[in-house]
């Protein structure tokens, strides 16, 4: 029975589940990203979120803590001197800035002395990344792949941030295209609607100004024949005395 067992166990022992969370960790942390099968990113899933929660402290605890986590701490991003790799590798990598090959050093039996270390790297690079992001760093994407052997479904276990790519980003359903479609048709339509009351207003409002103006011409052009007619008669009376 699965008494005071938690968790997945992988078809592990303790000690091998534990080796294989903190393999799957340290490359999700210096790639960005790693392809695995689901139960297995669902596993080491929980296991990175504290990870990043406990770096974000930023103190010397916490570096302490995360050396324990890992047992050890290890070197990263030593590939970048291999010569067999691809030069487009080590060019282009969305998640992080890679180290030149000139900055790897290595002794005289091929023994790594001057390279990256996880611990810091987790501290200074992608801590900062969720500044102000309580939880939620990382998400699993399927790819809908089958791995060889036993159709384990293979997923893609990264980083939230600076995804990239259509199996993340993808396109617009055709129902939210629509809804979008319409939402800008009746924001058109409003404005336009707006835009005729708005003018009909000012026309009023010019019409009403300009027709007072009319009135007071008007009663002017009046007042002026009748004073003139006035004085016509006066001096027609001064005449005949």
């Amino acid at each position: 029975m699965r008494h005071r067992i938690y968790g997945y166990t992988l078809g592990r022992k303790s000690e091998h589940r534990r080796a294989l969370l903190r393999n799957l960790a340290a490359g999700l942390f210096e790639h960005g990203e790693i392809r695995t099968t689901l139960p297995k990113a669902k596993a080491v899933q929980p296991f990175v979120e504290r990870i990043i929660t406990m770096a974000r402290q930023g103190n010397l605890h916490a570096r302490r803590q995360l050396e324990a986590k890992f047992g050890r701490d290890r070197w990263i991003h030593v590939w970048v001197a291999d010569e067999n790799v691809p030069e487009s590798r080590k060019l282009s990598n969305p998640w992080f800035n890679l180290p030149r090959a000139e900055d790897i050093q290595f002794d005289d039996r091929g023994e790594v002395v001057k390279a990256p270390r996880l611990v810091e790297h987790i501290m200074s690079v992608v801590a900062p990344m969720f500044e102000g992001r309580e939880g939620g760093y990382t998400r699993i994407v399927r790819t809908g792949e089958r791995r060889l052997g036993d159709a384990a479904d293979v997923v893609i276990l990264q980083l939230v941030g600076r995804e990239d790519g259509p199996q993340i980003g993808g396109s617009e359903s055709p129902r939210r295209s629509k809804a979008s479609k319409r939402a800008e048709f009746a924001a058109k339509l409003a404005a336009g609607w707006g835009g005729a009351a708005v003018a009909e207003e000012e026309a009023s409002e010019a019409a009403a100004e300009e027709a007072p103006a009319e009135e007071v011409e008007t009663s002017e052009e009046s007042s002026a024949p009748e004073e003139s007619a006035a004085d016509d008669a006066s001096d027609d009376a001064a005449a005949e005395d």
